[in-house]
């Protein structure tokens, strides 16, 4: 069976009509004679921020675990995409078909073990495969424009800077350059704390003093990293105990009377620990 028979033999349950009639709702939006003016107002650098708010509120509703808001949030996120595929095809670039084929081929180019006769071991195996193909592509867009490949390639500026760090710290492992063992990491660390620590002492500028803040991230997404940790996702749960903690730290006052403004920090710091034993 080809990779087009398997596909068309799955089962959509008219998601292609409902895709059809998205596509067609875009470009009434879009149409200079009766469309939205907001819509009409954008471009595709307008967006951006619209399309990573979106990104994040669909990783807000897997953290949730709200299957129905990730059904709208998903809903959204596509209609970015369908967005930016209008606005190409008003300037005589692309359109969504183009996307989709792209799309198509990229997939099952890279997944020759499902759609092709290649084997493939288990999940490890595949990621390696993945990882390859991914590398000779890059390696490919590189030489068209004349550049020399670097393993650092394709890693976009554009990501959250922890998640950033992961995925150059990733690329360098790769070709060797990493530490062995986590508890080097930790040495790193505790390295970086001490020239924070020196740096306030002598009273370093600013600058001085934020660019070893983020060496210290840097050493702590590391550590992350070697013990499989997804430090974007522990900073976020931090984020979220925080919240929840600093939250029962104002019902906790406002029962006594009082407001964080008006408190003083023993009182607060009181507080918070009672908020932390709550939850133990």
């Amino acid at each position: 069976m080809t990779a087009d028979q398997m596909l068309t033999e799955t089962p959509q349950h008219g998601a292609a009509e409902a895709f059809l009639k998205l596509l067609a709702i875009m470009a009434k939006l879009r149409d200079p004679a009766g469309g939205c003016p907001w819509d009409l107002a954008q471009s595709f650098r307008t967006i951006v921020p619209h399309t990573i708010e979106e990104a994040y509120e669909v990783a807000d509703a897997i953290e949730q675990e709200d299957l129905e808001s990730l059904k709208g949030e998903l809903g959204d996120l596509l209609f970015q995409a369908v967005f930016y595929a209008q606005m190409a095809r008003e300037a005589g670039g692309f359109d969504m078909a183009d996307v989709l084929r792209g799309l198509n081929d990229k997939m099952v180019r890279r997944h020759p073990h499902v759609f092709g006769t290649v084997s493939i071991a288990d999940a490890e195996a595949q990621t390696h495969a993945w990882e390859k193909q991914k590398a000779e592509e890059r390696a490919a867009a590189a030489a068209a424009k004349g550049l020399k490949p670097s393993a650092l390639d394709g890693v976009i500026g554009g990501l959250p800077a922890l998640t950033r760090a992961e995925k150059l710290q990733k690329r360098a492992a790769r070709v060797g350059f990493d530490w062995p063992e986590a508890a080097q990491v930790l040495d790193k660390i505790a390295e970086e704390t001490q020239e924070i620590r020196a740096a306030l002492e002598q009273k370093a500028p600013k600058d001085s003093i934020a660019e070893e803040i983020g060496d210290l991230l840097f050493a702590v997404v590391n550590l992350a990293r070697h013990l499989e940790i997804d430090s974007e996702g522990a900073l976020r749960t931090a984020n979220r105990k925080f919240e929840r903690r600093f939250r029962r730290v104002e019902e906790i006052l406002a029962a006594q009377g009082k407001e964080p403004a008006g408190s003083t920090l023993d009182e607060m710091e009181a507080a918070w620990v009672e908020a932390k034993q709550e939850e133990r």
